[in-house]
């Protein structure tokens, strides 16, 4: 057992290693060094040298880059085109574009506060160290765990969720140009997994020009969205605005359309969940402490708009509701571009759009989830630790966790063949996971901040409205988090029944189950790692 001493700065919370853990570590990082040209600046070393880290991969990313990493992984505009189902469901056009306000508002204050522990830690584990830095001492290393494995299995989720919306849509523009095609479960299956290799196979041999494509890939998200509202707003007959700003919709059966509106932020929610993910790249980002807060909150800006601009015009042409729902394509939108220029060749351009950005998001995906199960097995806090923390020499990419997401996204996609229920609660699992991991770690620093005790140096700071943001934003995150496990309907059934919530206990009680059977014995927390004595 690795044994740790108080350190000077913190008397309560900062301890630093000794013994096997200050031998050890070193020696496992060094595997795989960095050339001098991609260890970044002063302050990037000054970071990795305070959370007690050894520089393994390369910091090629830059303020653009990580931009466009962050608009591209999230997709605001092309999820909530995918999801629109739901929003027109449970709140009608009206709840969708009020409840985009308010979720947008909350997740401001949501990623402002993550921006601010972002700058202080700069870490890829990102939330399970913050955690781990700032939680009450007599708790820090088990909630540290617990949020590891929450991250962990949000972010290896994600990958499935979004391939499936991809190869979802695929087959919805089969059924859109053969009617006779029998749209088939396990035919979407093989379109996840034919995706997800791509998306794998690129974050391997063209690992290096990912900062490159991700520029790219933002101009194409920017224009792909002008290439869709044009063709909209020219062609397509206009709803009554009075009737957009105010017609709510019940159609899951609730007990009023407050309620209804509240279970359907779901498609709201994810177009907006997961900016973090800029978080997970943080030892590949040079001048991170002030680079990643600031991309990561225009990020969130730029799809905001972007988002609300798609909606709005959503809202005003999609034409009636009931028809569009009810589309044998499974996808409004799909419908509504049709409906709209009665052409298959205009529809299938414009979908295509959404495709290529949708796979993108897939590849920026695999990197995110890849980092954050690389840095949590780098800490031991994994089974086989040790395999998903190599670092291959060379290449200086965690590839065999690069390669274990590719299994795990084969083996989640594989339920939809058996039942889409069961993959829905899949897919839910990854809402709750990632709000939960922000929940403890805003959690814990607002802690500190009332018992006014000191938070480490940060080049991006909320100021003196640090503590009314993290109150902001635990105010909105636990309201949505209990909204995630409803189902889009009433009355509920096995078949409506949104499953999530058994998942969900499911990871908690398993991590819990390890925790204290192994992990306990061998996690090294990264409050172990810190030491803050330079920055002083």
């Amino acid at each position: 057992m690795p044994r740790f001493r108080r350190s000077r700065n913190d008397s309560q919370m900062d301890f630093s290693a000794t013994d096997d853990v200050e031998d050890d570590f070193p020696q496992k990082a060094q595997k795989g060094c960095v050339a001098p040209r991609y260890m970044g600046t002063l302050a990037d070393q000054r970071d990795m040298s305070a959370l007690g880290r050894v520089q393994v991969l390369r910091r090629n990313f830059r303020f653009i880059s990580i931009v466009g990493f962050g608009c591209t992984l999230i997709c605001t505009w092309e999820v909530i085109l995918t999801l629109l189902s739901s929003g027109l469901t449970d709140g009608g056009t009206a709840g969708l574009i009020w409840g985009f306000i308010g979720v947008c508002i909350g997740f401001t204050l949501v990623y402002a506060s993550i921006a601010e522990m972002a700058s202080m830690a700069p870490t890829a584990g990102g939330q399970y160290h913050w955690v781990s830095e700032f939680a009450p001492r007599k708790g820090q290393k088990f909630l540290s765990y617990i949020t590891g494995w929450l991250s962990a299995m949000g972010w290896q989720c994600a990958i499935v969720s979004i391939a499936y919306l991809a190869g979802t849509i695929i087959q919805g523009l089969i059924v859109l140009n053969r009617p006779d095609y029998d749209f088939q479960r396990w035919h979407g299956t093989m379109l996840v997994i034919a995706i997800s290799t791509f998306s794998i196979l690129f974050n391997t041999f063209l690992a290096k020009n990912l900062p490159f494509v991700e520029g790219l890939i933002l101009i194409i998200h920017v224009i792909g969205l002008f290439a869709i509202i044009i063709p909209l707003w020219v062609l397509a007959p206009r709803n009554n605005a009075y009737a957009v700003f105010t017609s709510f919709h019940n159609g899951g059966g609730w007990d009023s359309s407050g309620t209804a509106t509240l279970v359907g932020l779901s498609t709201t929610i994810t177009s907006m969940l997961g900016y973090d993910c800029s978080v997970h790249m943080s030892e590949e980002i040079k001048d991170a402490s002030e680079t990643l807060p600031k991309a990561m909150m225009s990020s969130v800006a730029v799809n905001g708009v972007l988002g609300f601009i798609m909606l709005v015009t959503l809202c005003f042409t999609l034409g009636e509701v009931d028809m569009v729902l009810d589309t044998p394509t499974h996808f409004p939108f799909i419908q509504i571009f049709y409906n709209t220029t009665r052409s298959l060749a205009a529809t299938n351009a414009m979908t295509a759009v959404l495709v290529v950005t949708l796979t993108a998001s897939t590849i920026t995906e695999v990197a995110t989830a890849s980092r954050q199960l690389w840095s949590f097995a780098r800490d031991e806090g994994l089974p086989f630790s040790s395999f998903f923390a190599y670092v291959t020499p060379g290449w200086n990419i965690p590839l065999n966790s690069v390669m274990v997401s590719l299994g795990v996204t084969v083996l989640l996609s594989l339920i939809n063949i058996g039942s889409e229920v069961a993959l829905n609660a899949v897919i839910s699992l990854t809402i709750t996971s990632l709000i939960s991991a922000y929940i403890v770690s805003i959690g814990c620093v607002l802690l500190k901040r009332l018992r006014g005790e000191p938070l480490p140096h940060h080049r991006w700071s909320l100021g003196r409205f640090g503590m009314a943001v993290n109150i902001g934003a635990l105010s909105f995150l636990v309201p949505i988090f209990v909204f995630a496990f409803f189902p889009l309907s009433t009355p509920v059934t096995a078949e409506t029944m949104n499953w999530g919530v058994v998942m969900y206990v499911g990871v908690i009680g398993s991590a819990t189950a390890y925790y204290w059977a192994r992990g306990r014995h061998h996690f090294i927390p990264p409050v172990a790692l810190v030491n803050r004595e330079d920055e002083l």
